[in-house]
C-alpha cells in the first residue's frame, strides 16, 4: 500500500511482543516518553519491543485490522523532549490492539468510563486505556498492571 495516501495521525506507535500500542493525546501529554519507557522496560524484562513511529503514524485498515507504519521521513526517529531527536530500533509496521492516553496528575476522575474507546480512523475504534503518569512508577509498570497480558506476548 502506498504510504503517501494513508491517514497520518498525531500519535506514537510501539509494539511489545505481538501487542501494538498507539499512544494518543495532545502535544506535550507524554506520548513519546511513555512509549520510550515502555520499550526499554519491556526489553529489560526480556520481551521484544520496538518503536513503529513517533509523532506521526500512518494508519490503514487491512483485513479488519488497524495497521501502523511510519512516514519515511521520520522512520527510526523518536523525540526525547528537551534532549532532541534520536535514532531508535524500529519495526516496519504493527497491528494495533489498544490506544493508550498518558495522563498527568491531578486526575479529574478517579475511574475511567467503562468500555472507553478512541476513534483512530472514521468509524474505527480501539479500546482506550488511560495511563496515569504516577510518581515513582514507570509507564510500563502501570501499563503492565492494567494489562498483564502484554507480559505474556
Amino acid at each position: 500500500m502506498a504510504t503517501a495516501a494513508l491517514p497520518n495521525i498525531h500519535a506514537t506507535a510501539i509494539v511489545i511482543g505481538t501487542t501494538g500500542i498507539l499512544f494518543v493525546g495532545p502535544s506535550g501529554a507524554g506520548k513519546s516518553s511513555a512509549a520510550l519507557q515502555c520499550i526499554y522496560e519491556a526489553r529489560m524484562r526480556g520481551l521484544s519491543a520496538a518503536l513503529v513511529s513517533d509523532d506521526q503514524v500512518l494508519v490503514s485498515e487491512e483485513d479488519g485490522r488497524l495497521i501502523a507504519r511510519a512516514p519515511a521521513s521520520i522512520a527510526g526517529l523518536i523525540e526525547v523532549r528537551g534532549a532532541g531527536i534520536v535514532r531508535m530500533e524500529t519495526v516496519g509496521e504493527a497491528v494495533l490492539h489498544r490506544a493508550v492516553r498518558p495522563i498527568a496528575p491531578p486526575f479529574a476522575e478517579r475511574l475511567p468510563p467503562d468500555g472507553e474507546t478512541a476513534e483512530i480512523l472514521p468509524g474505527r475504534f480501539l479500546p482506550l486505556t488511560r495511563l496515569p503518569l504516577l510518581a515513582g512508577c514507570t509507564a510500563f509498570s502501570v501499563l503492565a498492571t492494567l494489562h498483564p497480558e502484554i507480559l505474556r506476548d
